[in-house]
């Protein structure tokens, strides 16, 4: 019976650390492109391919997560829209600049998240699977010095701001606000109806906290980008997401969904980690790739969307 279960537990030893190995050398660099169709534009316009960019939590040396992100130029996309948390490091500046380097020839749009302003610090695990409200920060980051180069280079900081953006000979409503994680967002400098006549009114931010969402969706935003809650991180088969690090439900906490009758939100599930927590588990590192058609006509306005919409499963690349 004892060496029954000494076997037992050595199996679940080997079991678990073969696991931590698993997330930590392998899946954490496994870059991944998801793909999704979304009917959110307006009826005749053309189709607008959007590339979602977020969580790169980028470290100096790390060349593989530059080289990839830099390729993504290849899927030549109408308009880039980064969700922030793009640093981990004080001086990761200039290889965010090399990763983005060739997408900063196109339309671009960003906010940033708390990484951006503060870098990551040790913290307990177990504090990602309990709601507190106490924010530990690290030193500040060379945020302003990212927002220059980016603003230099022609991509739009939406940091409490409404554009309106011409991309592919279509008008674009943007919007966005800072980081609610940190609740710096005011969503009252914003507020207020998009142009009606737009073919597509785009809203933006890092944490996808709902009070933030369900501004948007009152205003009559037709789809919101966000970031920050790395897909759960790590997802148990079958279950999906343990946590989203926000108050956004589970189910929410990678792809796209509905919220409300109108609105489709879409949360990357980023391509970073923080360096004190360098694992993934059933969740790849991942970028978005978001094809946008016009809405159905005709029938139940909600059922005829979902309907319309089609998510394609992550993709390898490189």
């Amino acid at each position: 019976m004892a060496r029954n279960i000494g076997r037992a537990a050595l199996g679940a030893t080997a079991v678990g650390t073969a696991t931590v190995a698993y997330a930590a050398g392998i899946e954490r660099t496994h870059w991944t492109l998801r793909q999704a169709t979304l009917p959110v534009l307006a009826e005749g316009a053309r189709t607008l391919r959007v590339l979602h960019i977020s969580d790169l939590h980028m470290m100096p040396g790390q060349k593989s997560k530059q080289r990839w992100v830099a390729a993504l130029d290849e899927l030549n996309p109408d308009l880039v829209v980064n969700t922030g948390d793009n640093l981990a490091h004080r001086h990761a500046v200039p290889a965010v600049l090399r990763a983005l380097g060739p997408l900063l020839n196109r339309p671009g749009v960003f906010v940033f998240g708390s990484n951006d302003y503060y870098a990551p610090r040790p913290k307990n695990p177990v504090r990602y699977l309990v709601k507190s409200k106490r924010k530990i920060h690290g030193i500040p980051l060379p945020w302003r010095d990212l927002r220059a180069a980016l603003v230099e280079r022609g991509w739009q900081d939406l940091t409490h701001v409404r554009r309106l953006l011409m991309v592919d000979g279509q008008h674009i409503a943007v919007a966005g606000v800072d980081d609610p994680h940190l609740h710096r967002d005011r969503y009252n400098d914003i507020a207020g109806r998009p142009d009606p006549a737009a073919t597509l009114r785009l809203g933006v931010t890092h944490s996808p906290e709902p009070r933030v969402l369900d501004a948007f969706a009152e205003d009559g935003y037709d789809l919101v980008m966000a970031g920050h809650t790395h897909g759960g991180q790590l997802r148990v088969p079958g279950y999906g997401a343990i946590v989203t690090n926000c108050e956004l439900d589970r189910s929410r906490a990678r792809g796209a969904s509905r919220w409300g009758a109108h609105m489709w939100l879409h949360v990357s599930a980023g391509l970073g980690t923080s360096p004190y927590a360098p694992v993934r588990f059933a969740c790849p590192p991942e970028a978005s790739l978001l094809t946008l058609v016009p809405r159905p006509t005709g029938g139940n306005s909600v059922e005829s969307a979902k309907q319309g919409a089609r998510f394609g499963a992550g993709a390898d690349v490189g």
